[in-house]
């Protein structure tokens, strides 16, 4: 099995968003270190006392400089507030930073009304599904300079470094993004920390949708990732009780409290205790929001999830109060699974 990471930048408590960003940085050098197959930086808005991770065209160049080897990208740059082709030359350049291990993971997202008013984002477009598909596949005819002779944007070009122009990727939590990725022959990566609940649903969609694509940067068959919120420690009960964080923040989610993280302490607190452990089996047709487990624990969970979809590779994203065990969660994580550290 394939680990990568997501990663949101999340604020330290009492620290700002200079704090988040060395810490986006280390965790991506670590995750070179550790073997992990690739390290995506997300977007949010209107988050920033807790969330920092807003630009990530700009956080990847920062990375870029900062490793060698790992592939970077996106997870996810929002479509539906920019122009392809501000997309597309931002990743050119992105490529040209760090040739040939440039991800372009294309999603959408509405943020507060406010927010979304500011990006100069419509939240009321009459076919929204056609309106995304439509983007997706601009973006990756500028990125792989494909539009047809006498197209209007024939002759507009991005930055390359003459290797492999970024890999598109399509990113959701429905099985209306599957359909998108399937039949636009792409890659395609679930959320299951947002909507566990159609993890399954969603990829059956992907399949049944796929077709083989004459779009540039498509592929053959199916090809997936599945994203899920996990922490590891070094017994299944502290890694429960790190999970508490996690769990806690779900629940402030679904009250309206936005862009607040709990430390372990609050989380318990507001939990009434600390969460029971996740069983090393699930039983069939249960998908936690969050898992936790020691590295046996949760390598054994990790694998059961993605064999559910049929993937080959799990991308980590973590709700934690301290960076330092976000970093220990990676490392044996990455020791559990067998990674061969670089």
């Amino acid at each position: 099995m394939k680990l990568s990471a997501v990663d949101l930048s999340p604020v330290p408590r009492d620290g700002t968003a200079a704090d988040a960003y060395a810490n986006t940085v280390e965790a991506a050098k670590q995750a070179e270190r550790l073997g992990f197959t690739r390290f995506w930086v997300a977007e949010h808005h209107g988050m920033t006392e807790s969330v920092a991770g807003t630009t990530p065209e700009v956080l990847l160049g920062n990375l870029a400089a900062e490793t060698e080897s790992i592939r970077l990208g996106s997870g996810a740059v929002l479509l539906n507030h920019y122009s392809p082709f501000k997309v597309a030359e931002v990743f050119g350049a992105l490529d040209a930073l760090a040739p040939g291990r440039i991800d372009a993971g294309l999603g959408r997202a509405n943020g507060s009304p406010a927010a979304d008013r500011a990006l100069g984002t419509s939240r009321r477009v009459q076919n929204p599904d056609e309106d995304h598909t439509e983007k997706i596949e601009a973006v990756v005819n500028h990125l792989y300079d494909d539009f047809p002779a006498g197209h209007a944007y024939a002759d507009l070009e991005v930055p390359r470094s003459g290797a492999q122009p970024p890999v598109p990727w399509v990113l959701g939590s429905s099985p209306s993004s599957a359909a998108i990725a399937g039949k636009l022959g792409l890659r395609y990566c679930f959320a299951a920390f947002i909507r566990p609940e159609f993890a399954v649903r969603s990829f059956e969609t992907y399949r049944e949708q796929f077709r083989a694509s004459e779009l540039a940067g498509s592929v053959e068959e199916p090809r997936g990732m599945v994203a899920v919120n996990a922490v590891c420690a070094e017994t299944d009960e502290e890694a429960a009780r790190q999970r508490a964080v996690a769990e806690a923040s779900f629940r402030r989610l679904r009250r309206g409290v936005v862009g607040t993280t709990p430390t372990v302490e609050e989380a318990i607190d507001e939990l009434g205790g600390v969460p029971e452990p996740t069983p090393a089996t699930l039983e069939s047709g249960t998908w936690p929001r969050a898992i936790s487990g020691s590295p046996e624990t949760l390598t054994g969970l990790l694998e059961g999830l993605a064999d559910r979809v049929g993937v080959d590779e799990v991308m980590i994203q973590y709700v934690l109060a301290d960076h330092d065990d976000a970093l220990r969660s990676h490392e044996l994580l990455a020791d559990g699974v067998g990674l061969s550290p670089r």
